[in-house]
């Protein structure tokens, strides 16, 4: 083995560890890291646990139960890293996710082989992050476009180890939904490896609630 396949790991984690006080909530871990994400607001709620065997890619199991479709999706995600810009006091990444499974509608309809594709990026530094994903879904025939986007800043700024804290605005824009558009206001706290959002969706006078653990 040379000495760069060997070194590879070790400054990934570093990378990690360097960037660790941002607003760390990416679909990829470090080399080897398993991560467990779970996501709750009035439209669905999901589970996602995956594995890292690079820098740049990580699998895993998701599910989602989706009020706003009346369908339940159970299947394996795959999440790529596509291009990361390391700046002196800053961090980009662009992502690819896919995922493939069976959608159960609700009611009496027998499931059907569905699917979901989606682009994420995101730019931060210790006090400023912005984020876009776009998602793409088939769940059982039901097709479906969403957008979300995220602005947010961190009143103070921490050491490595200490609760971080960011206040966020999540927008979102779901065509097909009888709110199209929906404002999020969250409050994010991030300490060692697990992070925390609570928040609440103006239009729909519903709760958003997330957490992630990292190990």
């Amino acid at each position: 083995m040379s000495f760069l396949s060997r070194a590879a790991p070790f400054a990934a984690c570093l990378t990690w560890a360097a960037f660790a006080p941002m607003a760390e909530a990416r679909p990829v871990s470090y080399p080897g890291g398993w991560t467990i994400m779970q996501t709750n607001n009035g439209d669905f709620s999901s589970l996602h646990a995956h594995y890292s065997p690079t820098a740049s890619d990580s699998i895993g199991f998701y599910a989602e139960r989706n009020w706003a479709e009346d369908v339940q999706f159970t299947g394996l995600q795959y999440n790529r890293l596509l291009k990361r810009w390391n700046g002196p006091s800053s961090q980009a990444n662009t992502y690819f996710k896919l995922g493939v499974g069976q959608a159960d509608p609700f009611g009496s309809e027998s499931p059907e082989l569905s699917g979901f594709a989606a682009f994420a990026a995101d730019w931060e530094t210790r006090r400023w992050f912005t984020s876009y994903e776009a998602k793409a879904t088939d769940y059982a025939g039901n097709k479906s476009v969403r957008h979300s986007g995220r602005v947010g800043v961190a009143p103070y700024i921490g050491d490595y180890g200490d609760l971080h804290t960011w206040l966020m605005l999540q927008v979102d824009n779901h065509p097909e939904s009888n709110e199209p558009v929906t404002a999020t206001p969250l409050v994010r706290f991030f300490k060692g490896v697990q992070m925390v959002e609570l928040g609440y969706t103006l239009e729909t006078e519903e709760l958003l609630a997330n957490w992630i653990i990292r190990f």
